[in-house]
């Protein structure tokens, strides 16, 4: 029994290590900039007052209001998994006007990691 869980330790420790520190940074930071040098060129974005799939500048600039109207104050991660290929992250983002929810997909293209779809949705 002890074998089976130690196993699917280090079978998900993989995809966990594989989620790039700057974006997790640039969630903490507000950095929509520095954030979107890991969009797809076609993300599905849902932040309160868009929700569609947006080019990678579109998107850029929507999540960029987003963070000016919320300046983030902290991010924390509070689950993460995947497979080969794919990885996802749900945390929590704590701003001056509140607490969201932070959904975001990443998917491997050319040995990069992309964001193919990012959720953010205020918490009630």
């Amino acid at each position: 029994m002890i074998y089976l869980f130690a196993g699917l330790f280090l079978f998900t420790l993989p995809a966990i290590a594989q989620i790039p520190d700057e974006i997790i940074l640039s969630l903490k930071s507000g950095n929509a900039r520095s954030l979107s040098e890991y969009f797809n060129q076609n993300v599905e974005l849902v932040v309160p007052d868009s929700d569609n799939v947006y080019s990678k500048a579109q998107a850029q600039l929507i999540v960029s209001d987003f963070f000016s109207n919320n300046l983030p104050q902290s991010f924390s991660v509070i689950h993460q998994g995947g497979k080969e290929g794919a990885q996802y992250v749900i945390g929590n983002l704590g701003t001056q006007k509140g607490t969201f929810r932070v959904y975001f997909l990443l998917k491997k293209s050319e040995g990069k990691n992309y964001i193919h779809q990012l959720r953010i949705e205020k918490q009630e």
